[in-house]
């Protein structure tokens, strides 16, 4: 398989706009599809910003900054993707939208095109079997925020030739990112780890363990964790937290990672962390206080 010289992506929202701004970064063409015209609007303006950061800590020049902005191009429609290389689907991290991005989009790409999704935690045999391109379907979790961590999972699906493996990976080097590759179970190796620590955290705080600032002062100050575990879900989302569990509840049928009724319930609430303005903390003031 030739080397990717193109990239698309699927989805405008925190990751999708990271995965645009590295790849752009890296001198590939990107075209961002969404079919809401304001998140791409907003995705773009958070690029320029990020980017703009990068000029100010010195990592990038102003140049090189406005060619990367130079080669994003946006859509609502996915006709818009035929000509990629690649296409990485960053939707939400709910497996019937993203089956269905996954059929409608498939007859409309090249047929040497890769499919990735970034999904955090669903089998992608599972996901590429929705698809006309099995052999070409791999995973690809990136994580977040995109531009800062340098960590790309890889994940092969039982289908997963060693030609798309190879060009992923290379993509991914290109993108100055270092790779784990991980096997096809649930959640793989990052959220595998993590996400089980975050629940953890909140059903200790649910029985009384101990409260937020204590539970992350511990994990902050006894561990060496930059952030504690309830910080960090919020800053994940605490529905993507809830999402990751119950796939792993229900793909390794184990109880022990059964959800923790208070994350349950913080997402019924609508308290998802930092994108809602409330979780384990409060947003709206400064510094965030604890809501429990």
């Amino acid at each position: 398989m030739a080397d990717i010289q193109s990239v698309g992506v699927i989805g405008a929202g925190q990751m999708g706009n990271g995965i645009a701004h590295v790849a752009a970064l890296a001198g590939l063409p990107v075209v961002l599809v969404d079919v809401n015209p304001a998140a791409l609007e907003k995705a773009l303006a958070t690029i320029a910003k990020n980017m703009d950061r990068q000029v100010a800590k010195g990592g990038l020049d102003a140049a090189a900054k406005d060619a990367a902005l130079g080669r994003i191009t946006t859509g609502t429609e996915m006709a818009a993707l035929d000509a990629c290389d690649i296409v990485i689907e960053a939707a939400t991290e709910r497996e019937e939208t993203k089956l269905a991005i996954f059929k409608s989009v498939s007859a409309l790409l090249k047929p040497e095109a890769i499919l990735a999704s970034n999904t955090s935690s669903i089998p992608i045999t599972r996901l590429a079997a929705a698809t006309d391109r099995p052999e070409r379907f791999i995973g690809m979790h990136f994580m977040n925020p995109v531009p800062v961590m340098k960590l790309v999972e890889i994940i092969r699906g039982i289908a997963t030739s060693e030609e798309t493996f190879a060009a992923v990976a290379a993509l991914a080097e290109r993108m100055g990112k270092t790779t784990a590759v991980a096997q096809d179970y649930p959640a793989f190796i990052v959220n595998r780890v993590l996400i089980p620590m975050i629940n953890e955290a909140v059903q200790a705080l649910q029985e009384g363990v101990g409260d937020v600032r204590s539970i992350d002062a511990a994990m902050k100050l006894g561990a060496n964790h930059p952030m504690g575990p309830l910080e960090l879900g919020d800053f994940i989302g605490l529905d993507t937290c809830l999402a990751i569990m119950r796939v792993l509840h229900e793909g390794m049928g184990d109880s022990k990672y059964r959800p923790s009724p208070l994350l349950v319930k913080y997402v019924e609430a609508g308290w998802l962390g930092r994108k809602a303005g409330k979780g384990f903390y409060d947003y709206a003031v400064t510094p965030p206080k604890p809501t429990r």
